[in-house]
């Protein structure tokens, strides 16, 4: 790598990791790897749909299937306004209570959220690692560990361990206990590729349903039932982001942000004067979802008769 290109390394390294984990954070996502970032996160989102409990509420709210553009659109916003403007800023603060909010709403376990928070650390290091113009350095591994950590903090999840081998250690346990196929994974995987393939034009997207399986390792396919792509698949994707990859490297450093990308997403046009992130996120949930999605039972029409003839007595 020539010292030109090495503008934002230098940078890197007269900072602190965990001091400076914010600064460090936003250079390596929005500099020197946004294009990266926003795929690797696209998987990750991706991965965590092998977890039936994930993937069945999911399914039982209906917004993947009726939404799915506006749900990915949800999702990137509102992590780049973090990585963007950070947690503690005024933006940020907004998408956090945006964040909240939907999540508030169901009977997400602890340890779900905690996985889908793992896999926004470790797949970009994973994909970087294989198809970046450069590895991360360990400097921006560890301030990409304590980034999420303190966006999960503020996101109330509980027990985020200590340490970036052991919250990489979790992610790889909990993968191992709970990725197994369910119909649910199914339907929601097959939303995806299909978000995914409509972005392209319409006679590219068989060659890009098999593309996709060729970016899955086994234990994704298994859990969501998808059959392998064809065994030269694999090598030629590998292949292309690779090559990608080196005609990035010749490239000179970017002075502007990548995040300005998603002024091309199709839900809110016009990114970042056309939203606020308080104008993101899901709608409430459906009146027909079953009560034990919820993270408080609705509280039904105390006039409503039941089988016996009389209504229920009020609550107190």
């Amino acid at each position: 790598m020539s010292g030109y290109r090495r503008r934002w390394v230098r940078r890197i390294e007269e900072l602190d990791p965990v001091r400076d984990h914010q600064e460090i954070h936003r250079i390596t996502a929005t500099y020197e790897f946004p294009w990266d970032y926003q795929r690797s996160l696209e998987l990750a989102l991706f991965r965590t749909y092998c977890v039936p409990s994930i993937s069945a509420l999911l399914d039982a709210t209906g917004e993947f299937r009726d939404r799915p553009q506006q749900r990915y659109d949800d999702t990137a916003l509102l992590m780049a306004e973090l990585t963007d403007h950070g947690y503690d800023s005024e933006r940020g603060r907004e998408a956090l209570r945006v964040i909240n909010r939907a999540h508030g709403r169901y009977a997400i376990s602890n340890d779900d959220m905690l996985y889908v928070l793992s896999t926004f650390v470790y797949e970009p290091i994973d994909w970087l690692d294989r198809f970046g113009w450069r590895r991360m350095t360990d400097a921006e591994r560890v301030a990409a560990f304590c980034f999420y950590r303190e966006v999960g903090a503020r996101m109330g999840i509980r027990d985020v361990p200590a340490d970036y081998d052991g919250f990489l250690r979790f992610k790889r346990d909990y993968e191992r206990e709970t990725f197994r196929y369910s119909d649910t994974n199914r339907r929601i995987g097959e939303y995806t590729v299909e978000l995914m393939c409509s972005w392209y034009p319409r006679f590219t997207r068989p060659a890009l349903r098999v593309a996709v399986r060729g970016l899955l390792d086994e234990p994704m396919l298994t859990a969501f039932g998808f059959a392998p792509a064809p065994r030269w698949v694999p090598p030629l994707a590998h292949a292309a982001l690779r090559a990608r990859a080196a005609v990035v490297r010749l490239l000179p450093p970017r002075r502007t942000s990548g995040l300005a990308g998603l002024a091309t997403n199709r839900t809110y046009p016009g990114y970042p004067a056309g939203y606020r992130p308080s104008d993101l996120g899901a709608p409430p949930p459906p009146a027909d979802l079953p009560d034990h999605w919820l993270s408080r039972p609705r509280r039904r029409d105390v006039s409503a008769p039941t089988a016996g003839g009389a209504g229920p007595s009020p609550r107190r």
